[in-house]
């Protein structure tokens, strides 16, 4: 047994997360140890990526080096689902003008292109490195203990440990982290065929998803001539029938029953062997503790309808380097941090769970045991739970994957009203605002019922730091706003107008009338249409 230097961070994975969060933490100078079990390039299923992934890649440094490597752009997706039996597609520039695409990219490549840059970065990146062991200083987590490839082991201490292990998930298990979710106990079975047909332009790049009687099927182009297809299932059923007979034969049953798919592979070549992954997808209890964060699969895992892993994973990579950046800096600040990094992680994380759960919901073009297990009652609209969606597209009008429900599904009445009568009050706010625009400088403000500013952490380059903060039931991460503007809130009383705010600022922090007036009063505006400010009529 030997022992290495003591680093400020390790991470025990080399996928998307692990190499995100290890190259940003090299960028800004960490000392960062990186544990990877496999000998990259390895095979990874999990094709599809979305685009907002591609701003991460541009802060990490690799944008260039993943379009260099031709991989298929990928402008929407077609799906056979819903109320009609027919194939219909939606594209990334309907509401993402900036980012209108994404990439189909066979991960062996890209994972390595990501893990790669990480050790030019910086990070003492070590392959066929097996992590045994977390060791543990009282409660807190220390360090681990690793195998290599010649059987040797070794010890390596850090001030925080990051978990991008995947589904292995070493921390959450090791810690009894794990809750599993009832809501999508699938099985997905997949393989990788040369030679597929394309769908018509101008869909040929996009992935397509297929409901079918028992489940659903992807079909993903790949720019090495390949197409990953793969079936969900329902994971009880599956097991019993994949232990009963053949594989290939479950597999190629499946893909029958969808018409879709099975001509686009119809004369392809099935490459290798057949795969068979659970598919349950979970979330871990706590995300961060002391000495550990957790990051991509390791802390949650949802089901892959939206092609949401990768993004998830990198974007926990961007989380979890502010978190230990912040931690080298200010301890203090990053226990502050810590309920913040859940937040932020679990908005996206519940965005796409409450998004399948809507789909496995409103698909009616099957009846059968998966689709009805899979169907929200009414009462669940009850639930908690249920409202992570709404909450998502609060205070805007409905877009992209949830237009596409309302439009092409047979969404739940109840989701529907509740969309229909955000899209109605945000409508209603910006009328009033445009008619009260030019008088907006008399106009009384009033802050909102169950609207509070607080000081809490924030995201802000590469760090969590402190920051006024807006909370409400509609906003359980917060929304950070500037000193200016926390200062102006807390004067909506209801009793002052725009300008009588604007001139006590203007005073009290010795700022010119001409250049905090128009921050203000558009401020204001802005927060009228969002729901934060109750009333802005004139006097």
């Amino acid at each position: 047994m030997t022992s290495t230097d003591q680093f400020d961070a390790i991470v025990v994975g080399g996928g998307p997360s692990g190499s995100t969060t290890a190259g940003l933490l090299a960028k800004r100078g960490a000392r960062v140890l990186l544990l990877e079990r496999e000998r990259f390039p390895r095979e990874h299923v999990g094709e599809s990526l979305l685009p907002a992934s591609l701003p991460i890649l541009e802060e990490l440094g690799v944008r260039q080096a993943v379009e260099d490597a031709g991989f298929l752009k990928k402008y929407g997706a077609t799906m056979v689902w819903g109320k009609s039996p027919d194939p219909w597609s939606w594209y990334f520039e309907e509401t993402n003008r900036t980012y209108p695409h994404a990439y189909q990219v066979v991960r062996a490549e890209f994972d390595e292109i990501l893990l790669r840059h990480a050790s030019r970065l910086g990070v003492d990146v070590r392959e066929e490195h097996r992590v045994r062991d977390v060791l543990r200083e009282g409660d807190r987590v220390s360090g681990v203990s690793f195998e290599d490839a010649e059987g040797v082991f070794s010890e390596a201490f850090a001030r925080v440990i990051v978990d991008a292990s995947g589904q292995h998930a070493l921390l959450a298990t090791a810690l009894d982290l794990r809750r599993w979710d009832d809501s999508f106990r699938n099985l997905a079975v997949y393989g990788y065929f040369r030679g597929a047909e394309r769908l018509s332009k101008p869909d040929e790049n996009n992935i397509l998803v297929e409901a079918h009687r028992d489940g659903w099927c992807w079909t993903i182009p790949l720019h090495d001539g390949r197409s990953s297809v793969g079936v969900v299932v329902d994971a009880e059923n599956a097991r019993e029938r994949i232990e009963r007979g053949d594989l290939v034969t479950f597999f190629n049953e499946h893909i029958a029953n969808a018409p879709y798919t099975a001509a686009l592979v119809a004369n392809a070549t099935l490459e290798g062997d057949i795969q068979a992954v659970r598919d349950w997808s979970y979330v871990a209890e706590s995300f961060v503790g002391d000495g550990y964060v957790l990051a991509g699969d390791a802390a949650c895992f949802i089901d892959p309808l939206f092609s949401s892993g990768v993004h998830l994973a990198m974007n926990a990579g961007v989380l979890a380097s502010a978190y230990v950046m912040t931690l080298l800096e200010d301890e203090e600040l990053a226990v502050e941090s810590r309920p913040v990094y859940e937040r932020l992680y679990l908005q996206q994380y519940e965005h796409f769970r409450e998004l399948a759960k809507l789909f496995y919901s409103s698909n009616r073009t099957a009846d059968s045991y998966f689709w009805e297990a899979r169907r929200l009652q009414p009462e669940a609209f009850d639930l908690p739970a249920r409202t992570a969606f709404i909450k998502a597209v609060a205070g805007q009008p409905a877009a992209g994957y949830e237009r596409v429900v309302i439009d092409r599904a047979e969404a739940p009445e109840q989701f529907v009203a509740a969309v229909r009568e955000s899209e109605i009050e945000v409508s209603d706010r910006q009328k009033v605002a445009e008619a009260n625009r030019n008088a907006v400088a008399t106009a009384v403000p009033l802050i909102a019922k169950n609207v509070e500013l607080v000081i809490e952490p924030v995201l802000e380059s590469g760090m969590f730091v402190r920051s006024y903060v807006i909370r409400s039931p509609k906003r359980p991460v917060g929304t950070a706003v500037s000193p200016i503007v926390a200062a102006a809130l807390a004067l909506a009383d209801g009793n002052r107008s725009v300008m009588e705010i604007i001139e006590r600022l203007s005073t009290e922090h010795e700022i010119q009338l001409g250049e905090v007036a128009p921050v203000i009063a558009s401020s204001f505006e802005i927060l009228y249409i969002d729901g934060v400010i109750e009333e802005l009529m004139t006097t």
